[in-house]
């Protein structure tokens, strides 16, 4: 007789594949529902999110000024910022959602994992967001601002210097995902700590080519972003090992209760 905990539950029946793509189509619509609210409160607050993201701007040695060149500019610069904060402000509904649809082919011991997993999402997420802030912009932009010189004047069109901050900012909310994704490829078994430590080297090159992929064409920031590539990349090594040693302790137990 088979284990009901083990089993998913659900008086789910088998879902055609044209029903898979139906529920599939509804929880997208959802989550860009959930984008689409979050743009317009971030587009009433508009000003004051730009204001934010202009704030490393004010704290150079060298005077920046930020202009208008094209007609459309600051149409086109609000509109990202909205866009931008409304995929921030959905995030944890769009988790939600993607929980949902997956949910169903899950056991039940897997779905109590629902609430750690959009709450630890959410938390690196925002953690991402916060290091390139505070820590990645900052010295990016006093760096290459740096290097103006003599009588040149820093000045910067507003849609270049806010296309490069959202996506320094989204680039790192999306890196600092990785201990998330280590986790479950741990504990489905695809993924273990002495695999990962057997291709170290190989991951380390791989992550500087995706950095110099993902981030605008200068070394600086490349450097930037694959560093904390590293560090996490080690740190979900010490998560793969956390979840073996779980694995092993579990089999164990069940060892000893089936003696």
């Amino acid at each position: 007789m088979p284990d009901e905990s083990t089993e998913p539950k659900s008086g789910e029946r088998e879902m055609p594949f044209l029903d898979h793509l139906e529920e599939l189509r509804w929880r997208i619509i959802k989550a860009a529902i959930a984008i689409f609210v979050g743009m317009i409160v971030c587009l009433v607050f508009s000003q004051r999110i730009l204001d934010f993201l202009i704030w490393p701007t004010t704290q150079l040695d060298i005077p920046l000024e930020l202009q208008v060149l094209k007609v459309q500019g600051m149409f086109v610069v609000k509109l990202e910022v909205g866009f931008f904060g409304g995929m921030v402000l959905g995030l944890p509904f769009i988790l939600v959602q993607l929980w949902r649809f997956i949910s169903p082919g899950l056991f039940e011991t897997e779905r109590k994992f629902f609430v750690p997993l959009v709450a630890s999402s959410t938390l690196l997420f925002l953690t991402g967001l916060a290091f390139a802030y505070f820590i990645i912009l900052p010295f990016a932009i006093d760096f290459f601002i740096g290097l103006v010189s003599g009588n040149i004047k820093a000045n910067i069109a507003i849609d270049f210097y806010i296309g490069f901050v959202l996506r320094i900012l989204i680039i790192f909310g999306f890196v600092f995902q990785l201990p998330i994704l280590t986790y479950f490829l741990s504990k489905i078994g695809l993924l273990t700590p002495a695999f990962m430590r057997k291709y170290r080297r190989h991951a380390v090159i791989a992550i500087f080519v995706v950095a110099a992929v993902v981030t605008p064409p200068d070394v600086l920031t490349q450097v930037l972003l694959g560093i904390p590539l590293v560090v996490l990349y080690e740190f979900s090594i010490f998560i793969s090992k956390r979840v073996q040693i779980n694995k092993e302790r579990k089999m164990k137990t069940q060892q000893e209760k089936g003696e």
